[in-house]
């Protein structure tokens, strides 16, 4: 989708980029290729056209961080077909408060489409450890996690910075007319969720975390399995929110 893109340039939006895919110019090489539009000035052409090339180099090189930083986040979606193989699910769970009122992470779960790996308070919970398990990834799923997660994060773990693409299916889910949380989407979209975890929510996961802070050894793994299913299912759902947002830009009439 990146290369049939061209709202990512300042002061083309998604009305121009229709009309773009109306007049032929289809992809970023037809762009170059076209000495002149008549509803774009030659000076943003020329500005346009450097961007574009620079844009091709770096797509060339899987240059994810270069996408991260110039284009809004808002389109980040935009490139999960491209770097889908090199992705991270991300989720975690809190004690229930907000960090500066003694709130702390209990679980951080992150999940690549074949494996998941759980991060615990007090076992394997480190700067050190997250970083480390981020490292060779360029491409981030949440959802909310931009205003929530990531927040969090930034705010009770010290020095980890995201620079990865990254695509928030919540606030995706709204441009497409989708409302509701994970749990919701997910029962809108038939994915399931594992028996024992099936009906819980965020009060449970946090009653299950003091239960395991007491020792609890079953809380604990009941947790971890809420938290995967919470991980796991962010793949599954991306899937489809990037082919409802993809179909709602009206490429595919063009193609």
């Amino acid at each position: 989708m990146i290369k049939n893109t061209f709202c990512i340039l300042n002061g083309i939006g998604e009305r121009i980029e229709r009309r773009l895919w109306k007049n032929g110019i289809l992809t970023w090489e037809d762009f170059l290729s076209t000495s002149e539009l008549p509803f774009i000035n030659k000076e943003q052409k020329i500005s346009y056209d450097s961007y574009l090339k620079t844009a091709s180099v770096e797509l060339k090189k899987d240059n994810a961080e270069y996408f991260a930083k110039t284009i809004k986040r808002r389109e980040h979606w935009r490139l999960y077909d491209i770097f889908k193989d090199k992705t991270i699910c991300l989720d975690i769970e809190t004690n229930g408060y907000m960090p500066n009122s003694g709130g702390y992470i209990t679980i951080v779960g992150l999940y690549d489409g074949a494996n998941y790996k759980s991060f615990i308070k007090g076992i394997n919970l480190t700067c050190e450890e997250i970083k480390k398990a981020l490292s060779g990834y360029k491409y981030l799923i949440t959802f909310y996690g931009a205003v929530f997660d990531i927040p969090y994060i930034q705010k009770t773990i010290s020095n980890i910075d995201f620079n990865l693409l990254h695509f928030d299916l919540c606030l995706s889910a709204k441009r497409i007319g989708l409302k509701g949380g994970l749990k919701r989407l997910e029962k809108e979209f038939g994915i399931l969720r594992d028996e024992p975890v099936k009906d819980m929510d965020g009060y449970d996961a946090v009653r299950l975390w003091e239960y395991a802070r007491q020792g609890s050894k079953e809380a604990l793994e009941l947790l971890l399995l809420y938290n995967r299913e919470d991980t796991v299912n962010l793949f599954k759902l991306a899937e489809i929110i990037y082919l409802q947002l993809r179909k709602l830009t009206g490429i595919e009439e063009y193609l």
